[in-house]
């Protein structure tokens, strides 16, 4: 039988999480990231006797009256599937019984998910389904042969005309916000405040590098990831109107790609598919689009159905406010 323990041991639970081949989202880092902007972070084990055969990050939100508040696992659980079924429904308890959630939505790391009695699919989500994910145990010629022709043309060249550094110190992470800034006014998509970016950088450390490409001494382009053992995950990401003459993105993304290769890691996830020019530039690194399971949730509220209907209204609209701003 399933037991549930909260971790209070930031080393024990990133061990875990590394060791066992957990997604960067499941990180303690990025559960204090989200904690110091309107959400509060559980870390829970499952055991099974003594010995750990599950964990999962639960992010809580509090919502306004009557819905008291939201549960939600980005990219886990991390449990062996005997004991997935058991350890959601114990978690979905835990949930309902400390915070009152009016539900569970999770969105798991799996291409298939077996959908337990009492869960249904969600109509929305928080992270894209769809995305490119690269294999990065091939060789770079097999990566490359895998490529539209223009993209290795544009690697090409444009490596000639960029330098690509590692992001150190505060100053070339405010570069990296202005270019960001100046991406999203372009794109039309919102963004967070500043601060928001620089707990991404202090909470996360060493699995959350950053590099940036400069033409001369100019930054044009740059790339955020967030990484474990074993996937390397696109968060952001962006370029000025001189990166876009000079491509900088496609050297850009392939210097990472190669960095990241060579410390071991063995995926690369674009971080989603959306429509329009992003989406054709990243399919332009693989024919092959990947689908994740989806996102699935466990109602504990009699409000939920209200939830779901109300919940792309109010995206919408703060959206509009953002925009606005």
């Amino acid at each position: 039988m399933i037991e549930l323990q909260r971790c209070s041991d930031k080393e024990q639970w990133d061990d875990y999480i590394l060791e066992n081949g957990g997604h960067p989202l499941q990180l303690w880092g990025w559960g204090q990231v989200k904690t110091g902007h309107g959400w509060k972070a559980e870390r829970v084990f499952a055991y099974d006797d003594e010995t750990i055969v599950g964990a999962a990050q639960v992010l809580i939100r509090r919502l306004p009256s009557p819905f008291k508040s939201f549960a939600y696992i980005p990219r886990g659980p991390l449990v062996e599937s005997a004991h997935s079924a058991d350890f959601l429904n114990a978690l979905s308890g835990l949930v309902k019984r400390d915070h009152h959630s009016l539900a569970l939505s999770i969105e798991p790391d799996e291409l298939d998910f077996e959908i337990p009695t009492g869960w249904v699919r969600s109509p929305n989500k928080v992270l894209p389904a769809e995305t490119i994910l690269l294999d990065l145990t091939q060789t770079e010629s097999d990566l490359l042969a895998g490529m539209a022709k223009k993209t290795r043309q544009y690697i090409r060249k444009s490596a000639a005309d960029v330098v690509i550094k590692q992001v150190k110190n505060r100053d070339e992470i405010d570069a990296c916000l202005d270019l960001y800034e100046q991406t999203s006014k372009r794109a039309g998509f919102n963004t967070h405040d500043r601060q928001y970016y620089l707990d991404v950088f202090l909470q996360m450390q060493d699995h959350s590098p950053i590099y940036i490409a400069y033409d001369g001494d100019q930054p044009v382009a740059f790339l955020w990831l967030a990484i474990t053992e074993k996937t390397a995950y696109e968060l952001y990401g962006g370029m000025n109107d001189r990166g876009q003459e000079l491509r900088a993105n496609y050297a850009l993304k392939w210097h990472v790609m190669k960095k990241v290769k060579e410390w071991g890691l063995e995926r690369y996830d674009f971080g989603g598919l959306v429509a329009g020019g992003v989406a054709t530039f990243k399919q332009g690194w693989s024919p092959d689009s990947t689908l994740f399971a989806g996102t699935f949730d466990k109602s504990l509220s009699p409000l939920y159905a209200l939830w779901v209907k109300g919940l792309p209204i109010a995206k919408k609209t703060l959206q509009k406010v953002r925009r606005k701003k």
